[in-house]
């Protein structure tokens, strides 16, 4: 599988069967297996495309240690087991060594760097904001060294050091609790370079750029669901960057031009998400764009679909509650044979944003009805991979969301309360999203002491979540909340919250 060939090393000597990993398969087929792990991974709120290809290369060896999601799955699936009892070799015996050279992907010198970006360490990126609560050097030289051995450049005396000060980071960001943490592992995304490799041979593009491009979205994602998107969004320019560079490389395959295209138009909507979460909107409206248009040049209706798909929900957030109907219609137009009916049910609630926004409650309601329809439905293989987030938790808030813009408080509290209940604890920013749409409703609903004590829990989740998104909403509560000083609760609540640093 791509997301696996990123993160697994492969030795030079010949792969040795992992028997351990056949054996717990048993009577499944690979293709039934690789159902299974599917259907686990939706359990635990990750997102995996294994199919029969990934599970024989396990079982052949190939694939010494799973990447991240695959790791966090297995251990799922057999439960008490370890990764060793499951076959694979230990993850610090993988790590560190220089990646095996592609035979179909001969070498060849570019003056233009297919993988380079335009700035150099130290050279000021074109989205630099001062961030107060992002106080880690913007310019570290780990993002442009860890990068190297993810998007196959050779590199002759310092390989070792890169790898093992890229592991470093990419520990931190699976383990670590703040979010400075998590901007700094933006660094091993695998698409930045010095501008030194401008000079080096580097390889011709294929499926390697087309795995670390694929990696960078899914790590981006991840790093959103944990701790939002301030402080994020200028590390994954730089990325997006050297993507679009890869697009005017030219590639040896057809499949694999069309992973490229694919790859750099979802991030360019997963960057744009992160501008649009941090309140950047125009920034958003531009990537969405450029997203919409790399999808329509590749006639990949899944990408044009999830470009709408955001670019609706924008316009919802911007004030622009037409446009955001017309975006969610176009996007159903799309999708409609891709066979997601989870993806329709999501769109379906954009849609109902929009409606709400216009105060149409009619045409809120019933597309909120067509999107409970949808949702009930269940699963498909067609779901796409961006979609992890959405569950009965994302259903919920976005109703609530419905019910607050049409003025019904109380039907939206009770929304956005079993949204907080039935969130995955992964989700760390939705969490707090969840929470503080609970005590704004609450607030405006006319219960301040039950509002304040969903807005400390709030207060509680800020070391770990930078979203312009969620400090706005709770600055909006505690305005709501200030001639209720006296209720029980609110004064502490708009004390602390008094205290908070605001991003920039």
């Amino acid at each position: 599988m791509a997301s696996s060939e990123l993160t697994s090393s492969q030795s030079p000597r010949p792969p040795r069967p992992n028997l351990a990993f056949r054996q717990l398969r048993g009577q499944r087929s690979p293709a039934e297996f690789a159902a299974a792990v599917r259907r686990a991974a939706r359990e635990i709120g990750e997102r995996v495309s294994c199919d029969a290809r990934y599970v024989g290369r396990v079982e052949a060896g190939e694939i010494r240690c799973p990447n991240y999601a695959y790791e966090r799955v297995f251990l799922h699936m057999f439960p008490g087991r370890t990764l060793t009892d499951l076959g694979f070799a230990p993850r610090s015996s993988v790590r560190g060594r220089r990646a095996r050279a592609d035979e179909d992907a001969p070498l060849v010198h570019l003056t233009s760097p297919v993988c380079v970006t335009s700035e150099t360490w130290g050279a000021h990126e074109p989205y630099d904001q001062k961030d107060s609560l992002n106080p880690q050097d913007p310019h570290d030289p780990y993002a442009a060294y860890a990068a190297c051995a993810a998007c196959g450049a050779e590199q002759n005396h310092e390989n070792d050091e890169i790898h093992e000060e890229s592991d470093v980071l990419r520990r931190a960001f699976m383990t670590g609790g703040s979010a400075t943490v998590a901007a700094a592992s933006l660094g091993p995304l695998g698409l930045t370079f010095d501008a030194a490799a401008a000079e080096r041979p580097v390889r011709r593009v294929g499926g390697r750029e087309a795995d670390a491009l694929e990696e960078a979205v899914r790590r981006i994602r991840l790093l959103d669901d944990r701790h939002g998107a301030d402080g994020l969004y200028r590390r994954a320019a730089a990325p997006l960057r050297a993507a679009y560079e890869l697009l005017d490389a030219g590639t040896t395959r057809q499949a694999t031009g069309d992973r490229i295209h694919s790859g750099a138009g979802e991030l360019a909507i997963s960057v744009g998400w992160l501008a649009h979460d941090s309140g950047r909107f125009d920034d958003a409206r531009s990537h969405y764009a450029e997203a919409l248009a790399t999808a329509r040049m590749a006639g990949d209706p899944a990408l044009e679909a999830h470009a709408f798909c955001n670019t609706s929900f924008l316009a919802r957030d911007a004030g622009r509650p037409r446009e955001a109907v017309r975006a969610a219609q176009a996007a159903q137009r799309v999708a409609r044979p891709l066979g997601s009916s989870r993806l329709m049910s999501l769109l379906a609630l954009r849609e109902a944003g929009g409606w709400a926004g216009l105060a149409d409650r009619v045409g809120c309601e019933q597309a909120l009805a067509r999107a409970h329809a949808l949702y009930d439905r269940g699963h498909a293989d067609a779901d796409p991979e961006w979609m992890s987030f959405y569950g009965e938790a994302e259903l919920e808030i976005l109703e609530a969301q419905c019910w607050s813009m049409l003025g019904n408080w109380p039907r939206a509290a009770r929304h956005a309360g079993r949204a907080a209940q039935l969130q995955d604890p992964h989700f760390t920013r939705n969490i707090a999203l969840y929470t503080a749409e609970l005590a704004d409703d609450l607030a405006r609903g006319g219960r301040p002491d039950e509002a304040a004590t969903a807005g400390m829990r709030v207060l509680d989740l800020l070391d770990q979540v930078q979203s312009s998104r969620v400090q706005t909403m709770l600055a909006g509560t505690a305005r709501v909340l200030l001639p209720h000083r006296r209720a029980r609760g609110v004064s502490a609540f708009l004390e602390r919250h008094a205290s908070v640093p605001r991003t920039a």
